[in-house]
């Protein structure tokens, strides 16, 4: 799923595209993308462009007369810059924004449609899609904390949570736990305040430095290669090759359709975090500590 620095990227990559332009029409491919029944389409095609925001991993387009667009683009959605008046021709086509020089259109791998577009008017209305969390850029260590641990959860649960922090998934909340040497399922309440400066700073210097990363990386271009696992990322998505601090090997905890990837010899002192898929498999033959894993391999 697109997250901060993916929807960052985005969003001046728009920017430097549609902004002050003319929106013609638009297309809808698809009836599970549109969520929204009221304003219709209609209602902003010919009003111009004024501006944009991120909801958490929501891109908002603003229009004239405070109409908005919402696009959540979720785990395989994908925006694309394309000539004016493309065709949707193929299953993974949603939607297109035409605009005189080029067409937004809206793509979504596999056959579940997750990503959403809503239209809404007045900011009440927009306000209403906005999940709560703080930006990270925006907020003191203090706020940060308080949002941090206003729910007892794990590191990862809280750092992932939309309603607490803004614009966080899967993916970079593997590489800020990394950065802070904190274990993926220590709990909130249990954070020490050293603990919890350490967070905060990684938080923001991981973020930060994956923006300038893509910044780089797209240039002028539109951000066509938008993925979650990415070359340079510390842990995420390196499951078994070695941690870039220490060496070790990167473990994994799967749940769901999810996985989290850590350091155990950096983040947890060497032990091994419980593994539903091997773990539950393995019982008493399961390694304790990354020591023992690796006498074993």
């Amino acid at each position: 799923m697109p997250e901060l620095p993916d929807v960052t990227i985005y969003i001046e990559a728009l920017e430097r595209r549609i902004l002050g332009s003319r929106l013609e029409h638009v297309r809808i491919g698809s009836p599970f993308l549109l969520r929204s029944v009221e304003p219709p389409p209609a209602a902003v095609e010919g009003r111009y462009v004024i501006g944009f925001r991120r909801l958490g991993k929501r891109i908002v387009i603003g229009f004239e007369d405070e109409f908005f667009a919402v696009l959540h683009l979720m785990i395989a959605g994908r925006l694309h810059w394309r000539p004016a008046g493309v065709a949707l021709t193929r299953k993974t086509d949603l939607a297109a924004f035409d605009f005189a020089d080029g067409a937004l259109t809206l793509t979504e791998a596999g056959t579940k449609r997750r990503a959403s577009l809503h239209l809404v008017r007045g900011e009440e209305a927009l306000a209403g899609h906005d999940p709560g969390g703080i930006d990270v850029f925006a907020c003191d260590e203090q706020a940060f904390k308080a949002a941090l641990t206003r729910e007892n959860h794990t590191l990862k649960r809280a750092l992932t949570d939309p309603r607490l922090l803004s614009g966080i998934g899967n993916a970079y909340s593997d590489e800020i736990l990394h950065r802070a040497r904190l274990s993926p399922v220590k709990t909130t309440t249990t954070l020490d305040d050293e603990a919890v400066s350490r967070l905060f700073a990684a938080t923001q210097a991981v973020l930060a430095e994956w923006i300038e990363n893509l910044r780089g990386e797209t240039g002028d271009g539109f951000p066509e290669k938008v993925t979650a696992f990415r070359d340079g990322m510390a842990v995420h998505g390196r499951y078994r090759q070695p941690c870039p601090v220490c060496n070790a090997p990167v473990q994994r905890i799967v749940y769901a359709s999810n996985e989290t990837n850590y350091c155990a010899r950096c983040q947890t002192g060497g032990k091994l975090l419980a593994d539903r898929a091997l773990s539950r498999l393995l019982k008493a033959d399961w390694p304790r500590t990354v020591d023992e894993l690796e006498k074993r391999s």
